[in-house]
């Protein structure tokens, strides 16, 4: 049987110096030489299964200790260099294992150091969220990833874009059949570029929702997605062919900074304009109005999913034909946030959206139930909140259902015109309070409360004890 070997020479090291031994006292206990010992601590010999039990029997120690000791250090230093101001220095794993070996002490200050920095990086942006909903500019630089940079460019401004509207009509009115959307757009495929659609099984594609294949033209999806979801994907193969240098151009006046960010803006454009293709403007804004905004309703009617039908609300802001101003939030049930859209930009300053009160929370309690509710801001300010849990795709037996929930939200003046405000405004019901964040909210009392503000100096009193976890004065 093949013997372990365990190269753990700055730990035994350590050890030796807190007992107080010379290498040779240590060696002479252990029934080694003295350079054998200097080898294993320079990692030059390995800590043999037999040294382990005789390390444990002399001086008692913790063999799982001394074998993983720096397995923390090395998680936390890896999340370190996942930051994207040191993305050109990531280290490989037996580098970061041998930092934490031979310079522990070192290692926990720089990740306390980081941790110092990123708190500081988060209190500078609560501190700019506050400006901002004072109306004061403020510009606080970080290092950012790509998909930060295309959140921020999307989510601040209004989810309308209007040549991608004008073309989805056109080539819906030309090409789409009402009746079905989704053999419609295979033919299309099929007659104008060749593209012939499949469907393919789990195992044939485990990793992907769609792929295409340039060589054999053919357009592969996964049978995990729902048939909606199935739908998109082709619509999203149809906008990009029928619409390339339309979906160019809107990307180009983002100017995104690097390759990477302008890839996942183009996903983001192309899904839009999919939306726009099953759901044409006109027909769908006229549609809402009439169905006084119920999503049940409008997912029925264009043969959409409940997220799909949701997220074209947020898009309907034509000039002369605009519906409701509603915005998005989607989370998973940890608290990630994947989407924030709004018809005018996501309401940031007045909304804020991280509360842990609001009903998108609640949501996942009772998958697939619509939570209704009213909430009120602490300056006042009221909004309707409509939310759901929405299914990813289907799993198998032994896999996990990726689950998120999506709120969407408009003010509460709307209340009369959308088919949700009377389960919000029932007798006796006043709006749940809500604040933007934890950080920056001061009501006072909250037992959700996660975080104190920043706004208002610790009230800790050994006498009295407040509801929330953190006291404040």
């Amino acid at each position: 049987m093949a013997e372990q070997k365990i190269f753990a020479g700055p730990r035994l090291r350590r050890v030796r110096n807190e007992l107080g031994l010379t290498q040779t006292a240590m060696a002479e206990e252990l029934g080694i030489s003295p350079s054998y010992l200097n080898l294993i601590e320079r990692n030059q010999r390995p800590l043999t299964v037999q040294l382990l039990i005789k390390l444990s029997s002399v001086y008692k120690l913790d063999l799982e200790e001394l074998q993983g000791e720096a397995t923390v250090t090395v998680t936390a230093l890896k999340e370190v260099f996942t930051d994207p101001m040191l993305a050109d220095e990531l280290p490989g794993d037996q580098e970061l294992i041998e930092v934490a070996d031979a310079a522990p002490n070192a290692a926990s200050g720089f990740i306390k150091l980081y941790r110092a920095y990123k708190e500081s990086q988060s209190r500078l942006s609560d501190l700019s969220d506050l400006l901002a909903s004072e109306g004061r500019s403020t510009s606080v630089s970080s290092a950012r990833l790509p998909v930060d940079e295309v959140r921020e460019a999307f989510e601040g401004r209004p989810n309308y874009f209007e040549k991608i509207e004008v073309a989805a009509e056109a080539f819906a009115a030309d090409n789409i059949s009402g009746d079905d959307p989704g053999s419609s757009l295979k033919d299309w495929l099929k007659r104008e570029h060749g593209i012939v659609v499949r469907l393919l099984p789990v195992h044939t594609m485990p990793n992907w929702r769609r792929r295409f294949d340039r060589h054999s033209m053919r357009l592969f999806l996964s049978e995990r997605l729902s048939p909606p979801d199935q739908l998109r994907e082709m619509a999203v193969e149809a906008s990009q062919l029928a619409m390339r240098e339309i979906v160019q151009k809107e990307l180009d006046d983002f100017g995104f900074a690097t390759d990477e960010a302008r890839r996942l803006g183009r996903f983001e454009i192309a899904r839009y304009a999919a939306h726009a293709l099953l759901m044409p403007y006109n027909a769908f804004q006229s549609a809402a109005v009439r169905a006084r905004y119920d999503i049940d309703v409008l997912c029925s009617r264009f043969r959409v999913s409940w997220e799909q039908a949701a997220n074209r609300l947020t898009m309907l802001q034509r000039p002369g034909a605009a519906a409701i101003p509603f915005f998005m939030l989607e989370i998973d049930n940890a608290g990630n946030r994947f989407r924030r859209a709004g018809a005018r930009g996501f309401p940031h300053s007045r909304f804020g959206g991280a509360c842990p009160k609001l009903n998108i929370h609640a949501a996942f309690s009772q998958p697939g139930q619509v939570f209704v509710e009213a909430v009120e801001m602490p300056d006042g300010a009221e909004f309707l909140t409509v939310s759901r849990t929405l299914e990813g795709p289907r799993g198998a037996f032994n896999e996990r259902v990726r689950r998120t929930a999506l709120m969407i939200g408009c003010d509460i003046g709307f209340k009369d015109d959308v088919v949700y405000g009377a389960a919000a405004s029932a007798p006796g019901l006043p709006p749940m309070p809500i604040g933007p964040s934890c950080r920056l909210c001061e009501r006072q009392a909250c037992p959700a409360r996660a975080e104190p503000p920043l706004t208002r100096p610790s009230g800790l009193d050994e006498m009295v004890t407040g509801l929330s976890a953190f006291d404040y004065q």
